[in-house]
C-alpha cells in the first residue's frame, strides 16, 4: 500500500491526458519538485501579505483576479510580493485563462526554481481537470491476489487461497455473459474517501491463466464486450474449501466485511 508524492513533471504529463494542455513559461529547473496533495490552492490572500496560507506540496493557481492585482502594483512592490510567495514550498504555479503574466513573475519563479505553466482553459475547467488527474495519481492504492468481475453491473472481487479455482469461476462467469476486469492481480485505489476502484495491470490486461489450459486472451475468445478496464469494488466473495463437519452460514443473516485500504466491503463466503 502506498500514498506517495509525484513530481511536477509527471503531474503535467498526466494532466495532458486529462485534457489540460499546458505550456511551461519559466522555472524548468523545478520540474522535479514533488506534489503531495490532490487539493489545489487559489489564495489571493497570499499576494496581500498572508503568504503563510500557502500550503507545502500543493499546486498554486492564479487566474484573472490574481494577475490583474499584480498588474495594479508598482514594479518593486510586485517583485517583493512574488518573492515572498515563492519563498514558500510551492511545487508549481498554474496560470489559467491564457493571461500573460507580468515579467516579474517569471523572473522570480526562475530565481526560486518554481515552475510556472500556462493553460488557455478557464479557471473552473482547469481546476476540475487538474484535480481529477491528481486524484488519480495520488490515490491510496494496494495490490490484491484476486479476480475482479463485473457481474450484472456489480463489481465483485473474488478472493481465496491459490489454486482454489478463482480463475476457473471467473471464466465460467465470462462464458455466461459477465465481464472480466482483472485476473490473478488486482490493483485497487481509494477514491473520494469511500470508493474503491479496481483495475488490471497493463501486463496481464484481458488475459486469464487457467490451470490445464494456460494463458488465454479473453477479449479474443469472447469479444470486446467480455472485458472492461476498471470497476468499482462493491462486493467480495471469498472461496473456501469444503470442510466436513463445519457449520456454514447459509441464510446470509450474519453480516461480514472485507477490509481494503481502510474501507469495509460486504463479504460473502
Amino acid at each position: 500500500m502506498s500514498n506517495r508524492g509525484i513530481t511536477v513533471r509527471a503531474v503535467l504529463a498526466k494532466a495532458e491526458a486529462f485534457g489540460l494542455a499546458v505550456e511551461l513559461l519559466s522555472g524548468g529547473d523545478g520540474l522535479d519538485g514533488v506534489v503531495t496533495s490532490p487539493h489545489l490552492q487559489k489564495t489571493g490572500l497570499a499576494l496581500a501579505g498572508f503568504h503563510e496560507y500557502l500550503q507545502p506540496g500543493r499546486i498554486l493557481l492564479f487566474g484573472q483576479s490574481e494577475i490583474r492585482y499584480l498588474e495594479s502594483l508598482p514594479s518593486n512592490a510586485r517583485t517583493e510580493t512574488l518573492r515572498r510567495a515563492f519563498a514558500r514550498p510551492i511545487p508549481c504555479l498554474v496560470l489559467t485563462g491564457g493571461f500573460n503574466p507580468p515579467p516579474e513573475l517569471l523572473l522570480e519563479s526562475e530565481r526560486a526554481t518554481v515552475p510556472v505553466v500556462l493553460t488557455q482553459l478557464a479557471t473552473p475547467t482547469a481546476i476540475a481537470k487538474l484535480t481529477a488527474a491528481l486524484d488519480d495519481i495520488l490515490a491510496e492504492r494496494t495490490t490484491i491476489h484476486a479476480v475482479l468481475m463485473d457481474i450484472l453491473g456489480l463489481g465483485v472481487l473474488i478472493v481465496g487461497e491459490s489454486g482454489i479455482g478463482k480463475s476457473e469461476c471467473a471464466l465460467d462467469l465470462v462464458a455466461r455473459g459477465h465481464r472480466l476486469v482483472a485476473d490473478d492481480t488486482v490493483e485497487i485505489r481509494r477514491r473520494a474517501e469511500t470508493i474503491l476502484i479496481g483495475t488490471c495491470p497493463e501486463l496481464t490486461r484481458n488475459h486469464m491463466e487457467i490451470r490445464g489450459l494456460g494463458l488465454i486472451n479473453v477479449r479474443d475468445l469472447f469479444g470486446v464486450a467480455s472485458i472492461r478496464s476498471s470497476k468499482r469494488v462493491e462486493l467480495v466473495v471469498r472461496l473456501e474449501r469444503w470442510e466436513v463437519g463445519r457449520e456454514y452460514e447459509r441464510l446470509g443473516i450474519d453480516e461480514s466485511f472485507y477490509e481494503i485500504l481502510g474501507l469495509r466491503v460486504p463479504l460473502v463466503t
